[in-house]
């Protein structure tokens, strides 16, 4: 997948999501409570785009904004880590969604978002046809942007057409937001015929068992592998994660972290782990084991994708070198 035989890759990976607005709280507290945000950006693909770039690879961005603050700090922030936005459009009668999160000294923070009918939920199949995918061999998403409207569900449809037609790889992680869907059988039989036809599935362990009503890692992954996805990739959280394909499986171990921070992006760290490693060439359990890195480092950080490594310092943290962030002495 991505790299054979050692050829340089020059092509990249085109991200298609809904960046958002994030207000962080600085205070503990409910949301009507709280008197001072720090402003940020987040999303899942935005935060796997980040990832990637800091790990030194070719990424773009698909999407529609609003012609509003948030459209355009989404534009600048994306320009400062070099991410490609000649794709992305604008929609003129639509705002750029965003989102409040907690602070908490534990576990997860609550989020409350802003984003129906945002610019990004009015994707379209109309607006897939007009993409120019030269430069890019391969997509990522997750299963937040088709959950936004149905219009987005068709524009998801026409993607993996043109993934197909063009040769491109296609990832996919399911990200469940059962509040965006309503019906979870819904949720769950799409997503499930969306993995089936996935190069790549990047489930956590816990939306897996939601998905299939199955247990066990290996049960999982062969049920996916059944259906048609290539490669099933099984967070596992702290442990590590699983993997299989056709031909190889087994476990990946995690890293210890002495305090989590935070743990929103931290399955979005991983994916840029290991869909960089599998763009290197490195076995499968090395690119999962580095997924499994960069997860680890993303939950020691208050934002959704400040604390992402350069792969220096990613290096210099899987060697397990203390001051790994300033490249001190083991």
């Amino acid at each position: 997948m991505f790299k054979k035989g050692g050829e340089k890759v020059e092509k990249g990976t085109l991200l298609v999501g809904e960046p958002m607005g994030l207000f962080i709280a600085q205070e503990k507290g409910e949301f009507e409570d709280v008197s001072g945000y720090t402003m940020a950006l987040a999303g899942a693909e935005f935060n796997v785009a980040v990832g990637m770039r800091r790990l030194g690879h070719r990424v773009g961005y698909f999407t529609k904004l609003g012609n509003d603050p948030f459209g355009k700090r989404v534009i600048k922030m994306m320009k400062a880590e070099n991410i490609s936005t000649e794709l992305i459009r604008f929609a003129e009668d639509h705002f750029t969604g965003f989102m409040l999160k907690s602070k908490v000294e534990k576990g997860d923070p609550d989020i409350f978002y802003f984003r129906r009918n945002s610019a990004a939920s009015t994707l379209n199949a109309g607006d897939i046809e007009e993409l120019d995918f030269n430069g890019y061999d391969a997509i990522h998403m997750t299963g937040i942007t088709p959950a936004l409207s149905e219009s987005a569900r068709e524009a998801v449809a026409a993607l993996l057409e043109k993934t197909q037609e063009n040769g491109m790889c296609f990832t996919f992680d399911p990200n469940l937001r059962p509040q965006l869907w309503g019906d979870q059988k819904v949720m769950c039989d799409y997503m499930n015929d969306i993995a089936g036809k996935s190069d790549m599935f990047l489930p956590g362990i816990s939306e897996a068992r939601i998905l299939t009503g199955l247990e066990e890692p290996e049960r999982i992954a062969d049920y996916y592998l059944t259906k048609g996805a290539k490669t099933i990739i099984i967070k596992l959280g702290s442990v590590g994660a699983y993997y299989a394909s056709g031909n190889e499986n087994g476990y990946a171990e995690g890293f210890k972290v002495d305090q989590v921070v935070d743990t929103v992006g931290a399955g979005d760290g991983f994916a840029a782990g290991v869909l960089t490693g599998f763009r290197e060439g490195l076995s499968m359990k090395e690119a999962v084991r580095r997924g499994n890195a960069v997860g680890a480092i993303q939950v020691m950080s208050i934002g959704d994708n400040d604390g992402l490594p350069t792969i220096q310092e990613l290096n210099r943290f899987m060697s397990g070198q203390k001051d790994w962030r300033t490249g001190g002495s083991l």
